[in-house]
């Protein structure tokens, strides 16, 4: 369970730069709480999302990943980007990232952060 806490405080922080970096990546609300709040469910969507279907793409595109060497991964990891702001979309979260270019460079925002934040982070269960 606390690992879970863990990976989502990471993507929650993740997805927290990538909104600040990138102007086209937004995170809309009133208060700095409703804020936080949507951040922490989208994230939540993120993991889920990375954790269902992330897998299932991967398996797909294994000939590609042979063939680009890897550089795949950034096309399906700002794919689950997009999925993600679609599925906050459904669920009314203002989360919303704009078009697939601003999407790939979100997605390799997030894996150097996220990455980061995994390295720091405690991740015992």
């Amino acid at each position: 369970m606390k690992n879970f806490v863990v990976k989502t405080i990471a993507n929650a922080g993740a997805l927290a730069v990538a909104i600040w970096l990138i102007g086209n990546i937004t995170l809309e609300g009133g208060s700095t709480g409703r804020k936080i709040l949507t951040l922490i469910l989208v994230a939540l969507i993120f993991g889920l999302v990375n954790f269902l279907v992330k897998p299932l793409v991967q398996l797909l595109t294994f000939p590609l990943f042979i063939l680009t060497l890897g550089l795949i991964t950034l096309v399906v990891n700002a794919l689950m980007l997009l999925l993600t702001s679609w599925l906050a979309g459904v669920f009314d979260l203002s989360f919303h990232v704009e078009g697939f270019w601003t999407a790939v460079l979100g997605a390799l925002i997030i894996s150097v952060v996220s990455w980061a934040l995994n390295m720091v982070l405690p991740d015992e269960d």
